[in-house]
C-alpha cells in the first residue's frame, strides 16, 4: 500500500485535473449557446434565400443554369473532378468528433486517385491527418474552425464557386458534423454544387402558397437573379455547417470533459478510501510501537 505523502500527491494531482476539465466544460458551454444564438439571428435570412429560389424556379421551372444539375452534361462526363470541403476542429479532447468526420470524408474521397479532385480544409486537425496521408490540401482557411462567421462563410463559399464556375470543378461538396439534437451529432455529406431542382420544388414548407406568382417577374432575366441569388444561399449553407460543426465539437467537448470529471471524482473517492486506510495503519503502527516500548520499559524495571 502507498504511504500517505504518496496518495496526497495523487489526490492533489486529480484535483487540479478536475478544475481544468470543470474550467472546459463551461467554456465549451458558453461557447455553445453563443454560436446557437448568433446562428438564429441570421438563419431566417437564408430561409428567405431558399424561397425566393422556389419562387422563382416556379416561374421558370425548365431553366437551364450552371448552377442547377443537367443530367445530359454530367452523365457524358468520363469523370468528374470533385471539389471536398473537410470541416474538423483546430484541436483535441473531443471525444471521437475529429476521426468521425474525417472518416466520413473519406468515403467520398479516392486516397489512391486524389490528384485531379481538389481537398479544402477547416480546422488544424484535418490538416494534419491529410498531410500525414501525402494527400495535398488545395486550400486550408485557418481560424475558421474557432470562429466561424458569415464572413468566412462567404469565403469558402466564394473559393469553390470561382472554380465551379471556371469548370475546373464539376461537382462541390461539403463534409461537416450535423447535429441532429442536443446531445447527438452525425458527420453529413452534402452536396452544394450543382444544385438540384427537385429539391427546391419538391417542398414548399417555407413558400407563402398565397403569394401571386403570376404578378412576379425576374428582372433583369432569370439568369441574372441565380446568378446573384445562389450564391448567398451556398454562402449561407456553408455558414450553418460551420456553425453545426462548431457546435457538436463544443458538445463532443463537453461530453468528454463530464465523462473525465466524473472520473477524476470516482478516483477521488478511491484514493480517500485508501488515504484513510493508510493513515489508520500509520496511528495503529505508532499506537503498537508505544505499546511495545512501555511494554519493555515495564520489564526493565
Amino acid at each position: 500500500m502507498a504511504n500517505t505523502r504518496e496518495i496526497q500527491s495523487r489526490i492533489k494531482s486529480i484535483n487540479d485535473t478536475l478544475k481544468i476539465t470543470n474550467a472546459m466544460y463551461m467554456i465549451s458551454s458558453g461557447k455553445l449557446k453563443r454560436a446557437k444564438r448568433e446562428y438564429e439571428n441570421t438563419h431566417p435570412y437564408f430561409i428567405e434565400l431558399q424561397d425566393a429560389i422556389k419562387k422563382a424556379l416556379k416561374l421558370v421551372p425548365d431553366v437551364e443554369h450552371r448552377y442547377f444539375y443537367n443530367e445530359n452534361d454530367i452523365a457524358g462526363q468520363p469523370e468528374k473532378v470533385k471539389g471536398v470541403i473537410v470541416v474538423t476542429a483546430d484541436k483535441g479532447l473531443a471525444g471521437a468528433y475529429n476521426q468521425n468526420v474525417i472518416k466520413k470524408a473519406c468515403e467520398i474521397i479516392d486516397l489512391d486517385s486524389f490528384k485531379n479532385d481538389k481537398l479544402f480544409v477547416v480546422g488544424q486537425v484535418g490538416r494534419h491527418y491529410f498531410q500525414k496521408q501525402d494527400i495535398f490540401v488545395d486550400r486550408h482557411f485557418q481560424y475558421t474552425a474557432q470562429d466561424p462567421s458569415l464572413n468566412r462563410a462567404r469565403k469558402i463559399a466564394e473559393t469553390v464557386i470561382h472554380l465551379f464556375n471556371k469548370k475546373e470543378l464539376d461537382e462541390v461538396y461539403i463534409v461537416y458534423t450535423q447535429m441532429k439534437t442536443p446531445i447527438t451529432t452525425e458527420p453529413k455529406v452534402k452536396r452544394l454544387l450543382p444544385l438540384r431542382k427537385r429539391a427546391f420544388t419538391d417542398n414548399s414548407d417555407h413558400i407563402d402558397m398565397g403569394t401571386n406568382l403570376d404578378n412576379i417577374t425576374l428582372l433583369p432575366s432569370a439568369d441574372a437573379v441565380f446568378n446573384n441569388v445562389i450564391p448567398d444561399f451556398i454562402s449561407g449553407y456553408v455558414y450553418g455547417a460551420l456553425v453545426e460543426s462548431y457546435c457538436s465539437e463544443q458538445n463532443a467537448r463537453m461530453m468528454a470533459m463530464q465523462a473525465a470529471t466524473d472520473s477524476a471524482r470516482d478516483m477521488l473517492k478511491e484514493l480517500s478510501v485508501l488515504y484513510n486506510r493508510a493513515r489508520q495503519a500509520a496511528i495503529t503502527q505508532e499506537i503498537t510501537e508505544v505499546i511495545s516500548g512501555a511494554k519493555a520499559q515495564k520489564k526493565d524495571d
